[in-house]
């Protein structure tokens, strides 16, 4: 059975939209008119339509002899979610794209469900994937096939799925005890470790795409998203897809969280899982669920598949009201599979998986249990560059359990590595369905891809920054697994085709990523009538940003704290004329100290080294050169001044030194330039590249953990790598004319007012002696070995360049 009336997000405004839809009289009679089971080769509109190109074998097999089957009316046009790429958030990235895909829909499918709701043809509209499934004779598909908008007709087979049987199950003790010992998967990622360090998953929503999920389940039911502690509700938070089954113990279209085999209440357990007596079976204890069942026992379709992927695009209320993408999971584990072998399309199931990508979902999906030949990952959606592929590790080794699928994927063509990274997948012990306290051991890459769901979530808890920075995530987990050498399937890698990146440490992918400080002051340019010389705080953590006050002056450009926690700013910007002041970090007021002493140079970068002396980024309009200047602190006059030279105008308007006093360079909209960030030689003045040029950067600021950071004009937050320049977007701080940056001097939990304590008059002197700050770490690489040990060893940093004496 078809559910009818475009169930999901879009059903009640499509039906809607289309009801008014009349003029298609001509098209309903011009399909009439090829509707025969002959039709191949017939004219549409004077051009030739080859039907049987058109009409998936499966289709023709299953429609044969006037048998009725399920099938896929697939659109040619595509929504172009490519923008989505650039949103600075999950919120926003998720609405357009929801928003982009439903519209095409809307525009597109229009005349076909016309055509069907006119001849009662059984039928659900898809918008993920601009598809409408139809339950019709041969003559229908080929009718539908004949229509010049449509791509192709694909079949919907019944899928079953080989997923991992319970061994013994055991029940949780009578009485509340101790945890006798953490399960030892989760162990060996070392979880646990990241536990200690204050991480549990919290702020993460991992969604089950499976069997369904056992909700009263006492290790799962806390962590359930639609329950409060008092009361449940299911609304956003469960979805079940499957409509047509018969003796089904959840039967069809369950209002609440149901699984009928045990798999996904297993699966779920491992992501999240804890009784709080002892079940300690989750990887991120605090993290929160919500589900879709995808499978009727262990069948599946390429609907159900389909359906539960745009629910997570836009989760509804039970019954399909309401979509809303801000309530999206961030990740989605997925243990089942679709063999084109049988029937499957790859290209629509690959739409649908892409286009939770570019709405910021991770995908997590299981290589599958067809080892230990190569090329046994074939089937969606592992095979996909877009999903984050986990292969099975005997628990508690560094060895491949023998049924994990490898690589090279061949049956696309790709001989793309796969699986990326592995986990423990024997021997798992996790939550059932049998009851609310039952346990059992499954075997299976569908054990080992929770693990890294849960790691997952763990990495962003600890660095929210990279939420939904997927490419940014996955090369975090990638680069700190423990590489495991194997030449069976192709190249040792790493990655290899047997255990991709290595087995996953959860513990050392957080500790390779610098902890951020949380807080930043920010400065706005412009006329202050029109919002500039503010002063604003911005809580990098929680991507918030609160004005603290008014300078008074136009065009506050640089700011920076001494080693004392006294604020510094300059306004002027690159016109010159400026003023150099203090400001009080609580309030905004400045204290004027003087004017720059040469009028005729205008001063937008100011930035404190190690050893306190105050470096400027100027412009000097006489000659029309970037310069490098020291200035006096206690009475803005310039001690020196150097010509940089670099690719067109060689304006700085941002500068910012490392722990090693290595000075770097912003370009802000410099014409000429070829690059954002430059390394500045504080002898010869020689701007060195970067990285590529890829946004507008006003200021560049090292914290005091380490990151650094680059905000634009218009109000965007990124953190830069400063080894190769890319640039990661954090959030829109949405502060027109950001303009400078100024890192806080301690590490204060984020609150709406800043903790340091301001200094009225500045400290009287060119060269104060500072306390050093800390050694900045970035993204490192893994040097391979075959054992369970490693080091990471971080990227070389740049050979510092001889500062001047002022």
């Amino acid at each position: 059975m078809i559910k009818n009336a475009h169930r999901a997000s879009a059903s009640s405004l499509l039906r809607r939209i289309f009801c008014s839809l009349f003029v298609v009289a001509a098209a309903v009679s011009l399909v009439a008119a090829v509707a025969s089971s002959d039709a191949v080769g017939q004219r549409i509109g004077g051009d030739a339509v080859n039907i049987a190109n058109k009409v998936a074998p499966w289709v023709v097999e299953h429609t044969a002899y006037g048998q009725q089957a399920e099938f896929f009316v697939v659109l040619a046009e595509r929504a172009d979610l490519r923008r989505a790429a650039n949103l600075p958030t999950k919120t926003e990235k998720g609405r357009f794209v929801y928003q982009t895909l439903l519209e095409k829909a809307r525009t597109t499918q229009g005349p076909i469900l016309q055509w069907l709701r006119e001849r009662k043809i059984e039928h659900q509209s898809f918008y993920i994937v601009n598809a409408i499934l139809v339950k019709g004779t041969r003559q229908i598909a080929e009718a539908l096939a004949a229509r010049p908008e449509v791509a192709r007709v694909e079949g919907n087979p019944l899928i079953h799925n080989n997923l991992p049987q319970p061994e013994p199950v055991t029940e949780a003790p009578s009485k509340p005890q101790a945890p006798k010992a953490i399960e030892p998967g989760i162990t060996y990622t070392h979880a646990p470790d990241v536990w200690g360090l204050g991480f549990t998953g919290e702020g993460i929503v991992v969604a089950s795409a499976d069997t369904g999920v056992r909700w009263t389940h006492n290790a799962l039911k806390p962590h359930y998203r639609g329950w409060d502690g008092v009361n449940a509700d299911h609304d956003y938070n469960w979805h079940d897809s499957i409509h047509d089954s018969v003796g089904n113990p959840c039967g069809n279209d369950s209002p609440f969280p149901c699984d009928d085999l045990a798999h996904g209440s297993h699966t779920t357990g491992t992501m999240i899982g804890d009784d709080g007596a002892g079940n300690q079976i989750g990887m991120a204890p605090g993290a929160k669920w919500i589900g879709c069942r995808n499978m009727d026992a262990n069948a599946g379709t390429p609907a159900r598949y389909i359906e539960c992927m745009e629910w997570f695009l836009a989760p509804t209320q039970i019954g399909g009201g309401n979509p809303d993408p801000t309530k999206a999971p961030d990740i989605t584990n997925n243990s089942w599979e679709c063999p084109p072998s049988e029937g499957c399309s790859a290209n629509t199931l690959q739409a649908a998986v892409e286009a939770q990508a570019a709405a910021g979902i991770m995908m997590m999906s299981a290589a599958q249990n067809s080892g230990p030949g190569c090329s046994t990952v074939q089937n969606p959606p592992g095979i996909y560059a877009a999903t984050y592929t986990a292969g099975a590790l005997n628990t508690g080794t560094d060895t491949i359990a023998s049924f994990s699928s490898r690589g090279p994927v061949t049956a696309d063509g790709s001989n793309r590595i796969k699986p990326d990274i592995t986990a423990p997948g024997t021997g798992t012990r996790s939550s059932t369905n049998a009851s609310d306290s039952s346990y059992a051991n499954f075997s299976g890459t569908s054990m080992a891809t929770p693990h890294i769901s849960g790691a997952m979530a763990l990495l962003w808890s600890a660095h929210p920054q990279l939420k939904h920075q997927l490419d940014a995530s996955r090369t975090a987990l990638n680069n700190t697994a423990v590489f495991i050498s194997s030449t069976s399937c192709g190249d040792a890698g790493p990655p290899n085709n047997v255990y991709g990146w290595g087995r996953v440490d959860i513990l050392a992918a957080v500790n390779a990523i610098p902890f951020q400080s949380g807080l930043l002051y920010g400065s706005t340019g412009g006329a202050n009538v029109n919002g500039g010389g503010r002063l604003w705080l911005i809580d990098v953590t929680n991507q918030t940003a609160t004005e603290i006050g008014n300078t008074g002056f136009d065009r506050l450009g640089g700011i920076a704290f001494d080693s004392n926690g006294t604020l510094y700013g300059v306004s002027g910007g690159s016109v010159g004329g400026g003023t150099l002041m203090t400001i009080d970090p609580l309030t905004g007021a400045a204290t004027p100290i003087g004017p720059i002493s040469d009028p005729n140079v205008g001063v937008d970068g100011l930035r404190f080294n190690s050893e306190g002396v105050l470096y400027g980024g100027a412009y000097n309009n006489n000659k029309g050169v970037g310069q490098l200047l020291t200035i006096d602190p206690s009475n803005a006059n310039i001690l020196s001044s150097l010509t940089l030279v670099g690719s067109g105008n060689s304006f700085c308007p941002g500068i910012a030194f490392d722990s090693l006093d290595i000075l770097y360079g912003s370009r802000g909209n410099s014409s000429g330039r070829l690059e954002d960030i430059d390394l500045i030689d504080q002898v010869a003045g020689v701007l060195t590249p970067v990285g590529p040029m890829e946004a507008v950067i006003s200021d560049i600021v090292f914290a005091p953990d380490g990151t650094l950071y680059g905000c634009s004009p218009t109000g965007e937050l990124y953190s830069i790598d400063p080894v190769t320049g890319s640039k990661t977007l954090l959030f829109n701080t949405a502060i027109l004319q950001l303009s400078g940056l100024a890192g806080a001097p301690a590490s204060p939990t984020p609150s709406p007012t800043p903790t340091a304590t301001p200094t009225a008059t500045p400290t009287p002197s060119a060269t104060p002696t500072a306390t050093p700050t800390p050694t900045v770490t970035v993204t490192p690489t893994v040097t391979p070995t075959a054992t369970p040990a490693h080091s990471a060893t971080p990227r070389p940093r740049p050979t510092p360049h001889p500062r001047p004496t002022p």
